[in-house]
């Protein structure tokens, strides 16, 4: 059977995994009356609840006698490290490209990874049946995103298809019957090149594991691309490690290809498809899985080194435990281990103490989806405030600087570039109309500006801001860039948070507690309304008197407390705070829960 391999590439939102699910459905890989969830290949609980892809995923249709591997990328930068190792299984990418928002940051960072490899691009235009989409306009933003990251002439001479995801249909032309998806289907199959493989189908077997897995039964699963050869469930293998070094030797207890949603077992792997293997029990992500007789590795993608770190720690609070089961740093060490051997853009460092591990990655974002999994596994942590990572060239400080793309309502532009040129020391490189009604800013903006900013720019344009951000390239250090202006209101006391006392601290700042929550001494309960720090008694109740008098009994209503997400929390936070994250709760606390200790550990830095 002939093969195809194939990834789709789109930015958050574009509508990746809803045509995924129409060419799935189109292909027949699913009965007629078989119950499949909307976004089937949205597996984690996590992206199905944010909408977003984060783990790249793999699946295969069937055409004409055609087998079409695709495999589905996560659309944000911060999972980079997902889309660099996909991309080397796969001959050929999709883009999609919403046609009323045309090309965005993600599209850009995935796109330029696509495109160096030398894989040949298939532009779908989706949505084109918004009443806002303007096809044919972002078409020629496509072709000068292509131009501008490099493209060759062949890439540049890209075939293209008008599509809605959610209507099910794809055609050549605009005004095409928008009966079904085999315009695209046959695109793939005429544009996309036969995997080279096969021409090396009667040399030794060798195979690059991409992504890592794990079964109950089966043990360690490594999937990838067969480079060259075949190999049957039974046969004895070795790993190699990228420099070539020996890792194990082992035999394939099973080989599994994907066949829809499902890995079924097959009887060979062969050369140029996709499988996953079981049986190995060191061998890893970018590790060579081949014959005894090979000697040499594979190469492997470089992989971009991350820019912030996040120190996790034990839950030391005096709540600690009455939540979640995994609280020891033996077991938080060996969790987030297991999540740098899966994920190759994660590192993870012990520190002297033994009881905080740091963790380097690409973004917020991505440490917040790696913690959001770990508290609904029943850990407790204690967290930093996210640090961006310098280095050093020449002698000089290098920073990380990002890309920010904003969409924004004309009124709110003068704002939005105050704030990102002022104080976080962005420079402006482009500002045009979007249309209706609405400003695209474009600013380079060092990493260490954007952290906390979000929220920020939610309440600055009243919700209605579309802010994107991608990894731009390194600058020199750019000087200090203040942190929140704000001070916090800390509890002196422990025990049970009482009505009638926070009633009375409303006109200090809000309140991040409401009342009957359990609090600890250290605990942050509120935002002070000035710059200091401020300690107060959440647990103080009204003094009972005998006397009734007219205006002594006043209603106590307060204001519904501010609830943080995990993310608002930890770029909340400054450097002397830390986020107590447990399978039920979120809060914020001092670093040092002793006033006497943050004291003097002030005095020791100032």
């Amino acid at each position: 059977m002939d093969i195809r391999n194939i990834a789709i590439i789109a930015h958050v939102d574009h509508g990746k995994t809803t045509l995924v699910d129409q060419l799935l459905r189109q292909s027949g890989s699913f009965r007629e009356n078989q119950a499949v969830a909307e976004r089937a290949m949205d597996s984690n609980d996590i992206e199905r609840e944010r909408g977003i892809t984060i783990l790249a995923k793999a699946t295969s249709v069937e055409w004409k006698g055609t087998r079409i591997n695709i495999v589905d990328t996560p659309g944000h930068a911060d999972f980079g490290g997902e889309v660099e190792r996909i991309l080397s299984m796969v001959d050929g990418v999709c883009l999609l490209v919403d046609a009323a928002e045309g090309p965005m940051p993600q599209t850009k960072f995935v796109t330029s990874k696509a495109l160096a490899l030398g894989l040949r691009p298939i532009v779908v235009l989706n949505k084109v049946d918004k009443p806002a989409a303007e096809p044919d306009d972002v078409l020629n933003d496509v072709f000068d995103l292509f131009a501008n990251l490099g493209a060759n002439d062949e890439q540049l001479d890209f075939p293209h298809v008008y599509a809605s995801g959610i209507g099910g249909w794809a055609d050549a032309t605009l005004d095409g019957p928008r009966k079904d998806m085999s315009a695209l289907f046959d695109l793939i199959v005429q544009h996309v090149k036969a995997p080279k493989q096969i021409a090396r189908a009667a040399e030794p077997f060798q195979m690059l594991a991409t992504t890592l897995g794990a079964d109950a039964f089966l043990g360690r699963l490594l999937t990838g691309r067969v480079e060259a050869g075949s190999a049957k469930a039974g046969d004895t293998l070795k790993a190699l490690s990228r420099d070539g070094e020996r890792l194990e030797q082992f035999r394939i207890s099973k080989i599994m290809a994907f066949r829809g949603l499902t890995q079924t077992p097959i009887d060979m792997a062969e050369a140029g498809d996709i499988v996953t293997i079981a049986g190995m029990s060191k061998a890893t992500v970018a590790d060579t899985l081949c014959a005894m007789e090979v000697d040499t590795a594979l190469p492997s993608q470089p992989i971009d080194p991350p820019t912030i770190s996040v120190t996790f720690g034990i839950n030391d609070s005096p709540l600690a435990g009455t939540d979640g089961k995994k609280v020891q740093s033996r077991v938080i060490r060996e969790r987030l281990m297991r999540e740098a051997e899966v994920n190759v853009a994660i590192k993870v460092e012990d520190t002297p103490g033994g009881e905080a591990f740091v963790v380097s990655g690409r973004g917020e974002l991505q440490m917040g989806v790696l913690i959001e999994n770990m508290r609904r596994e029943g850990f407790e942590l204690s967290i930093s405030r996210p640090r961006v990572i310098f280095r050093e060239e020449d002698g000089q400080r290098m920073e990380p600087i990002e890309e920010v793309i904003i969409d924004v309502d004309d009124e709110y532009t003068g704002v939005v570039i105050e704030k990102l040129t002022g104080e976080r020391k962005g420079d402006l490189v482009d500002m045009r109309p979007a249309g209706v009604g609405k400003t695209r800013i474009i600013a380079h903006v060092p990493a260490r500006g954007l952290i906390g900013y979000q929220g920020e720019f939610m309440t600055d344009t009243r919700g209605n801001g579309v802010l994107n951000r991608i990894f731009h390239g390194w600058a020199p250090y750019k000087g200090a860039i203040q942190g929140r202006r704000q001070g916090v209101l800390i509890s002196m006391e422990n025990g049970v948070s009482v009505a009638y006392a926070l009633w009375n601290l409303e006109e200090r700042g809000k309140m991040f507690i409401g009342a009957q929550e359990q609090l600890y001494t250290g605990m942050i309960i509120g935002e002070h309304s000035r710059d200091n720090d401020l300690e107060v008694n959440p647990l103080k109740g009204k003094k009972l008197t005998n006397v009734r008098a007219s205006g002594t009994d006043e209603a106590v209503r307060l204001t519904p407390p501010v609830r943080m997400s995990l993310e608002e929390a930890i770029a909340y936070i400054n450097d002397d705070e830390l986020v107590e994250v447990t399978p039920k709760n979120i809060r914020l606390r001092k670093r040092y829960l002793d006033p006497h200790e943050r004291k003097r550990q002030a005095r020791a830095e100032g």
